[in-house]
């Protein structure tokens, strides 16, 4: 497809103005606080949090080890922050720690396919269950204050059965109907998991089927730039949520950015860029949880960024073994010193593996 496309309609939630519509989806275990900063210093205009537990925030007490869950800068609002429980109550009790908690936007997760999750009746599992998923976000809704956007994560469904497509859409017009102010839709099912074609053409159905009034964010497989503003354009969805494709590639939104703007494409980061947007990323982390603890945390996001690097095999290797900020500066001094051209992410590193869990 061209590289030259039609301008982006800003992208709203609620009574909340956006702008540019590809943010960051949640990400457990990945979206804290740094990443989502960093995603923020390079143009992406929200994010989410990682997905949290209801119970976990219920009973959350106010410790060093747990505090960063938590924590939000200043500089990255508008923020959302994700739930995931099973019953109706303690669920709205969760979302309004959130928001005690300074997030701008709850977004309620009913997609996250993980077998662990499903067995404990959480995230993708009420999609097969449409009265509790519509009862949970009910509560949420009248728990949060009004001018608190509510949002619901889904996936289009448990299966391809009809049954399935019933029940996403009888708890798609029911959480418009209950006052949730968009609905982020990814195009596999909950029995795909992250394997198999995220369909396209589903979410330009749904997007049809509520009207140009009512926000639809899209989701799956969005790697690069101009994938991301495909889906836009060939669906007619109001934004796009691009989760994997940011783990270790924050430029993905500046480079979306300039494509809207300019129609092309920005090259790759170059070794240099790399190297200071890994050194940015670990010092953001250091802050929140200290330096000893910030290098094993960074470890997973080092071998993503290994990824925009000609040598990724072997750069990924370094960073799995690096113990210590030692370590880091070790590979950074044996991979990142001589500056030359970056390459683009394939994806393929991260289509085996999912985006959510169990946190806390």
């Amino acid at each position: 497809m061209s590289t030259t496309l039609s301008p982006l309609k800003p992208l709203k939630i609620g009574n909340i103005e956006i702008g540019f519509p590809v943010v960051q989806a949640a990400l457990s275990g990945y979206s804290d606080q740094p990443m989502r900063v960093l995603a923020r210093r390079f143009g992406a205009s929200y994010s989410l949090c990682e997905v949290m537990l209801d119970q976990f925030l219920v009973t959350l007490k106010d410790r060093k080890k747990t505090s960063h869950f938590l924590d939000i800068s200043p500089e990255e609002h508008p923020v959302g922050g994700q739930l995931m429980g099973a019953e109706p109550i303690q669920f709205a009790a969760g979302a309004v720690k959130l928001v005690q908690a300074g997030f701008d936007v709850i977004d309620i997760n009913f997609g996250c396919p993980v077998k662990k999750v499903l067995g404990r009746c959480r995230g993708g599992y009420h999609l097969g269950q449409p009265d509790i998923a519509l009862e949970i976000v009910q509560r949420t809704r009248e728990a949060v204050p009004a001018h608190i956007p509510v949002t619901v994560k889904m996936r289009r469904g448990i299966d391809d059965s009809s049954q399935s497509r019933d029940d996403f859409f009888r708890i798609l017009d029911g959480a418009f109907a209950a006052g949730i102010s968009g609905i982020t839709v990814h195009g596999r099912t909950v029995e795909q998991k992250y394997v198999g074609p995220s369909r396209w053409e589903f979410l330009r159905d749904v997007k049809q089927h509520v009207g140009p009034n009512r926000v639809i964010l899209g989701s799956g497989d969005l790697f690069t730039a101009q994938a991301a503003l495909d889906m836009i354009h060939e669906t007619g969805v109001d934004g796009v949520t691009i989760a994997r494709g940011a783990i270790g590639n924050p430029w993905i939104f500046r480079q979306s950015r300039v494509l809207a703007a300019e129609g092309r494409l920005e090259p790759a980061p170059t070794i240099f860029e790399q190297r200071e947007t890994i050194l940015e990323h670990l010092q953001l982390a250091n802050r929140i949880y200290g330096t000893e603890r910030a290098s094993t945390q960074m470890r997973k996001f080092g071998i993503k960024y290994a990824a925009s690097h000609p040598e990724f095999e072997l750069i990924r290797a370094d960073f799995a073994k690096a113990r210590g900020l030692d370590g880091w500066q070790a590979v950074l001094k044996r991979w990142y010193s001589i500056d030359g051209p970056g390459v683009f992410p394939d994806g393929k590193q991260h289509r085996a593996q999912g985006s959510c869990g169990e946190p806390g």
